[in-house]
């Protein structure tokens, strides 16, 4: 999913009197404590103090887009409007796309391991997949495993970002981040643009054909997906929930998961004091207690 990114700390002191000297947009503390407020209740995120810089340039955006210049403005108009399109591109401002491919590398040899002795078709759950690369990583750790059978292997990508699967589904990445990979990968799994496309590469249709994307909020009500999943990928997420909403997550990926499945966390995360339904099986890697 979808990470708050990391900028320079705005400082907390006296924030109105410098928004109203140096900002075109008009936020206040209440503004401010609206959005966190907003932003948690709709999608779990907790966002620190000193992410109000990120907050106002992201948000700024949307109210330039209506013509608005108080925040109290938007969020009111947000508020009267809770099954409105514009919450979606409210989540997607908040919500940055910190991803690169093969990320924490010392997973996928885990999942390729898990896969090679497993029987029936294999299914994979990227529950925050972002803009791709995570679970394509995952779909060509499967293709190089599992050979030809690998054609009937399926990987989920979900996001709470509609903006990021779009991009995701397109499999369009620059030409330098695709060129960090072992060149067997980008020869088999990508084509390289010409032309227009230049500087670009695509994933293949192959790769891609084993992949689906589809939105998905971590704290909706019902998810869509079904299980069992052999694995479930949920790295570097949970860190921006807090206690609670983490426990509830772990509790509801549970039962999708297969007995002897792996749930896949990020370096940062740890769910050993979180859950009694998971136990500590390798490196940042838990299978069901």
């Amino acid at each position: 999913m979808s990470e708050p990114s990391e900028k320079p700390a705005f400082s907390t002191g006296g924030w109105s009197s410098i928004g109203a000297m140096e900002r075109d947009l008009e936020m206040t503390n209440a503004d401010f404590t609206r959005i966190r407020e907003l932003i948690y209740r709709r999608a779990g995120i907790v966002l620190a103090e000193h992410k109000r810089e990120m907050v106002y340039s992201r948000l700024a955006k949307r109210m330039r887009h209506h013509g608005m210049t108080r925040f109290s403005d938007y969020l009111a108009r947000l508020e009267r409007q809770p099954d409105a399109k514009e919450w979606e591109a409210f989540t997607n401002a908040l919500t940055t796309n910190l991803t690169a491919f093969f990320r924490e590398a010392h997973h996928f040899p885990m999942l390729s391991e898990h896969v090679r002795r497993r029987a029936g078709p294999i299914r994979i759950w990227s529950a925050a997949a972002s803009t791709g690369e995570e679970p394509y990583s995952i779909a060509m750790t499967l293709a190089e495993t599992l050979g030809s059978s690998g054609a009937d292997a399926r990987v989920v990508g979900t996001d709470i970002d509609t903006e990021a699967l779009e991009r995701a589904r397109a499999g369009i990445y620059p030409l330098e981040q695709v060129r960090k990979l072992e060149e067997a990968r980008t020869r088999r799994f990508f084509q390289r643009g010409t032309g227009s496309q230049a500087g670009l590469a695509r994933v293949r249709t192959e790769l891609r054909s084993m992949v689906e994307f589809q939105p998905l909020n971590l704290l909706a009500p019902h998810w869509s997906l079904k299980g069992p999943f052999d694995a479930i990928f949920c790295r570097n997420v949970m860190i921006y929930f807090d206690k609670e909403t983490q426990a509830r997550i772990l509790e509801r990926f549970a039962p999708l998961l297969k007995p002897d499945g792996l749930l896949f966390a990020g370096h940062s995360e740890n769910f050993t004091y979180i859950t009694n339904s998971f136990r500590l099986r390798g490196q940042t890697v838990y299978t069901l207690a």
